[in-house]
């Protein structure tokens, strides 16, 4: 059994195995961050705005910490951490020269 199985990885070693293209690919029209779609249109992949959600969430919690100074300052907190995370959300979706649809 132990030679069989040596014999088989050595066959299905040396033999070449076709590989078929990625999808995107096969068109000829990807070249990595932009493509075009089945009609033509350009197309390109986009940030999600996760880095900017999670940076602007921690630096707008903390200015609201630092700006709200009654009671508990929860409520500053709380709510600088929402207008910041929307607002790095924001940035980091829309950062980048070339418009794409």
């Amino acid at each position: 059994m132990r030679k069989f199985a040596l014999a088989f990885a050595a066959a299905s070693l040396a033999m070449p195995v076709a590989m078929p293209a990625p999808a995107a690919a096969q068109n000829g029209y990807y070249t990595g961050k932009t493509w075009r779609d089945s009609q033509g249109r350009l197309r390109c992949r986009k940030r999600n705005g996760t880095t900017g959600l999670i940076v602007g969430g921690a630096a707008g919690a903390l200015a609201g910490r630092a700006i709200d100074t009654r009671g508990e300052r929860t409520t500053g907190t709380l709510v600088g951490a929402a207008a910041g995370a929307l607002l790095g959300r924001h940035v980091d979706r829309n950062r980048g020269g070339r418009r794409c649809r």
